[in-house]
């Protein structure tokens, strides 16, 4: 449990408009039905901390005998860090992991040198029909480390520390925050929380990493009598202290982490600090040498062109 007090006044707090450095509005994109709302990249913003690519999947509701069908495809050079609010996925890839995400659990699957995955509705979920509500996002790993093995990690909702003091309510996902310290280590040294305000309470955003943002879910924030409504990246300021405050119920999520070491080049799903390192993936993807998935390798996503 913190010791902060979701209601009272923050001593010392240098929060202001000025503090939000950059406004960013997702880019909409319908995928059949199913809409996602690309905040990262954007222009004259490639990355906050290690996150490069900012998803938000749905909310979309699939009536039964409806679901997503992402076949198989490539990834070299990052992590994909998946996490729900609502619904269930299933994740198969080339290591062999095979398993559904569910609400609050996070999947975190670091390409490295290259892994292949997919992500579908599972037959029993599409039978009956479920809504969808989540953050994907991808985290470029630092240049020692973008040709690592590949691994997958799958956490459970309660593996996480839950902070809950007069109204907030914060699941700590990766780094530390509010004295308390996220079992799930990657490179970048992210931090990542998913947050949720009742009305009338307020939280300290502290300059507990290098680069931070917030990402606006369900409900308005409020920051120095500013108001943001959902689906929003606030990129903060560096070394800025911000509170976060909710009129009425709120959702938000806390991003960021060391900033990179250096840009990064994305083509379609590969992230690498080198042009000749993507085209070499095209190549292998192009020529069917990347790993197949065990349960999964009927099909596959050609490359784009």
């Amino acid at each position: 449990m913190s010791h902060f007090t979701g209601t009272d006044p923050i001593p010392g707090d240098r929060a202001s408009v000025d503090a939000i450095e950059q406004v960013i509005v997702p880019r909409a994109k319908d995928l059949g039905g199913f809409e996602v709302r690309r905040a990262l990249p954007a222009v004259g913003r490639q990355m906050v901390g290690p996150f490069i690519f900012w998803d938000q999947m749905g909310p979309a509701l699939f009536d039964p005998g409806q679901g997503i069908d992402v076949r198989p495809h490539p990834h070299i050079g990052l992590s994909t860090l998946t996490y729900l609010f609502e619904g269930e996925m299933m994740h198969r890839d080339s290591l062999g992991s095979a398993l559904a995400i569910k609400p609050g659990e996070v999947n975190l699957m670091t390409a490295g040198r290259g892994i292949v995955h997919s992500e579908r509705t599972a037959p029993e979920t599409r039978a009956r029909g479920q809504r969808m509500f989540g953050i994907q996002s991808w985290l470029a790993l630092p240049k020692a480390e973008e040709e690592r093995a590949p691994s997958f990690t799958h956490l459970g909702a309660d593996d996480f520390p839950l902070i809950e003091d007069r109204g907030v309510r914060v699941r700590l996902i990766a780094g530390s925050l509010l004295g308390a310290t996220a079992p799930l280590t990657t490179p970048g040294n992210p931090l990542y929380a998913d947050v949720m305000l009742a009305a009338g309470s307020r939280l300290p955003i502290d300059a507990v990493a290098e680069e931070r943002a917030l990402y606006t879910v369900e409900g308005e924030i409020e920051i120095r009598g500013d108001r943001f409504p959902p689906g929003q990246l606030l990129v903060i300021r560096p070394g800025d202290t911000v509170t976060v405050e909710a009129a009425g119920p709120a959702r938000f999520m806390v991003l960021g982490g060391d900033a990179a070491d250096g840009p990064r080049h994305i083509w379609w799903n590969f992230v690498s600090s080198s042009k000749a390192r993507i085209e070499q993936a095209k190549d292998e993807w192009r020529t069917g040498r990347f790993d197949i998935v065990p349960g999964d390798a009927e099909d596959f996503i050609p490359l784009p062109g």
